[in-house]
C-alpha cells in the first residue's frame, strides 16, 4: 500500500552541475582508508596491527562497548598505516589493496528462513551493522535495543544529489534480501520513501510499506519522513539504512561476500563532465577526481554541499557517502559588497537578491558565506525552510546552554544535524548549526543515553 507525502515548508537550492546518468568505473585506488569518526560514538578497539594481511570483509576493529560489531576493510591487502590524533585517537586506517580480490566468505543466507537475532548476528559478523543508524542521536544502532520501525529514505532531494532511481537500477534482488531479512529486526513495519516522480526500484518490494514523497528539500530527509509518518516519542527507537547500504547488505546475504562497491555521483560546477562512477568504500578521492576538474580552486566535499565533509584530493570517500561534489572555493573579494544588487545568489529574502524572479535558475554558487558570524537574529526565515513541528531557533539556544529539559521538551529526540543544514544555509547570524545539534545530542547521549 502506497501512502503519499507532501512536505510544503523547505527549499530548492538549484545548482549547475548535476551528474549525468552516465556510469563509469572511477580509477583504482592504491590506498583505502577507513575512519572512525564516520561511526559517531563508537570507541574503536583494534583487531589487525599494521603489516596484517586482510580479506575484504575481515574486520579492522571492533566496538570497545560491544565487541561483535565489527568494522570490516573494504578490499583485500595490507594494513599499511594507523593514523592517530591527540591522546593516540585513531583517526584512520590505511589499506593497501591487492591487484586481485579476495573476499571472506560469510555464507549465502536465505532471509525468508531467518528469525531476527540470526539476522542481527550476521550482520554484526560481516560488518553490516554499521550501515544501520538510529534516532534519537543520529548514531549507529544500539544492538540491545529493538526499534518500533525501520525507515528507508529512497528519496533524494539534496542539491545535486545522487538519483537513487538511476543508481538502484537491476539492484530489485540484493533490495528484497535486504528488506527481507532487516524487517525480522522490528515488530513494526519497514518504511520506504520514494518519489513521486519516476519509478523506483524500490516500489513494489514485499515486506515493507511504500511512501511517495514530495516536495522542496528536505522532504528527503529521513528525519522529515519519520516526522510524517510515525514521530518519535521518549523513550522510543527508529532505525535508519540508505539504500546504497542495503544493496551490500542484500549482496551480503546473496553471495556471502561484502562487497563494499558503491556507484557514486561526481557532481558540481567545477567538475567538467559531471556523471556517476563505480568504485568503494574508503577509496581515495584522487581516483575519482583526477583530470576531471576544472583548473581553478576548488572546494572539494565528501557527501552533498549542505551535509558533506571538506576533503582534499588526498582524502577519502566517507563511509555512508554517494556522492563527491565540488565547487569553486569562495576565496575571492566582492567589490562593493552586499551594496549592490545581486543576481547570482539565491536567497530566501527579497532585499538585494533577485533570485525570487527565476526560481528555476540553477546557479553556480561557491563556499563564501557572504558575512561574519554573530549573534541570533529573529527574521522567521528558519521556520520557512524547517518542515518540522519544533522551534529551531529555540531547540539551537538550549543545546548551546546545555539545558536538558528544555531540549527534551523541544523535541530533541527526533532531530539529527542534517535536518538543521537548511536552516544553517539561510542563517544571516552565519551559526554552525549542525555542529550545535551534534553537540547536544553527543550531550544528551552521555547524560541521558
Amino acid at each position: 500500500m502506497s501512502q503519499d507525502i507532501r512536505i510544503k515548508k523547505g527549499l530548492d537550492i538549484k545548482l549547475k552541475g548535476k551528474a549525468e546518468k552516465v556510469t563509469n568505473d572511477a580509477s583504482s585506488s592504491s590506498i583505502y582508508t577507513i575512519k572512525p569518526e564516520d561511526f559517531h560514538s563508537i570507541i574503536p578497539k583494534l583487531s589487525v596491527k599494521v603489516g596484517e594481511k586482510v580479506k575484504a570483509g575481515e574486520a579492522l576493529f571492533y566496538n570497545k562497548a560491544n565487541e561483535d560489531m565489527k568494522f570490516v576493510s573494504p578490499v583485500s591487502g595490507e594494513l599499511v598505516d594507523i593514523i592517530r590524533g591527540e591522546k593516540r585517537k585513531i583517526l584512520e586506517l590505511k589499506v593497501s589493496a591487492e591487484s586481485s580480490q579476495q573476499f571472506k566468505d560469510f555464507g549465502t543466507k536465505n532471509p525468508n528462513e531467518m528469525n531476527g537475532e540470526e539476522v542481527k548476528a550476521h550482520l554484526l559478523a560481516s560488518g553490516c551493522w554499521p550501515f544501520i543508524k538510529q534516532r534519537p542521536y543520529d548514531v549507529v544502532a544500539n544492538v540491545a535495543k529493538s526499534p518500533k520501525a525501520i525507515f528507508i529514505s529512497g528519496h533524494s532531494s539534496a542539491p545535486l544529489a545522487a538519483n537513487y532511481n538511476y543508481v538502484l537500477n537491476g539492484k530489485e534482488k540484493e533490495l528484497q534480501a535486504a528488506i527481507t531479512a532487516i524487517s525480522k529486526l522490528t515488530s513494526g513495519s519497514v518504511h520506504v520513501s520514494v518519489g513521486k516522480e519516476g519509478k523506483s526500484p524500490l516500489e513494489g518490494l514485499n515486506n515493507c510499506t511504500v511512501h511517495k514523497v514530495s516536495g522542496p528539500h528536505p522532504s528527503g530527509n529521513v528525519g522529515t519522513q519519520i516526522a510524517k509518518i510515525d514521530p518519535i516519542n521518549k523513550g522510543e527507537v527508529v532505525w535508519i539504512v540508505t539504500p546504497q547500504d542495503l544493496v551490500i547488505i542484500g549482496e551480503l546475504l546473496l553471495t556471502g561476500k561484502f562487497n563494499a562497491e558503491r556507484i557514486i555521483a561526481l557532481a558540481g560546477s567545477s567538475v567538467k563532465d559531471p556523471q556517476y562512477y563505480t568504485t568503494k568504500i574508503g577509496a581515495s578521492i584522487d581516483s575519482i577526481t583526477k583530470g576531471k576538474l576544472k583548473d581553478k580552486t576548488n572546494r572539494i566535499i565528501s557527501g552533498n554541499i549542505l551535509t558533506g565533509k571538506a576533503q582534499t584530493s588526498k582524502g577519502a570517500l566517507g563511509f555512508y557517502d554517494n556522492i563527491v561534489t565540488v565547487i569553486p572555493e569562495g576565496n575571492d573579494y566582492e567589490l562593493f559588497g552586499w551594496t549592490t544588487p545581486v543576481f547570482k545568489k539565491i536567497s530566501t529574502t527579497r532585499a538585494l537578491t533577485f533570485s525570487w524572479l527565476s526560481p528555476k535558475k540553477k546557479y553556480n554558487l561557491n563556499t563564501n558565506t557572504n558575512g561574519e558570524h554573530r549573534a541570533f537574529v529573529v527574521t522567521g526565515q528558519y521556520e520557512e525552510v524547517f518542515p518540522l513541528d519544533i522551534f529551531p531557533m529555540q531547540i539551537l539556544k538550549a543545546c548551546m546552554y546545555s539545558d536538558l529539559d528544555e531540549m527534551e521538551a523541544l523535541g530533541m529526540y527526533e532531530v539529527a544535524p542534517e535536518d538543521f543544514a537548511l536552516t544553517e544555509f539561510v542563517c544571516i547570524s552565519k551559526q554552525p548549526h549542525q555542529e550545535i545539534i551534534r553537540k547536544g545530542l553527543d550531550l544528551m547521549l552521555k547524560e541521558i543515553g
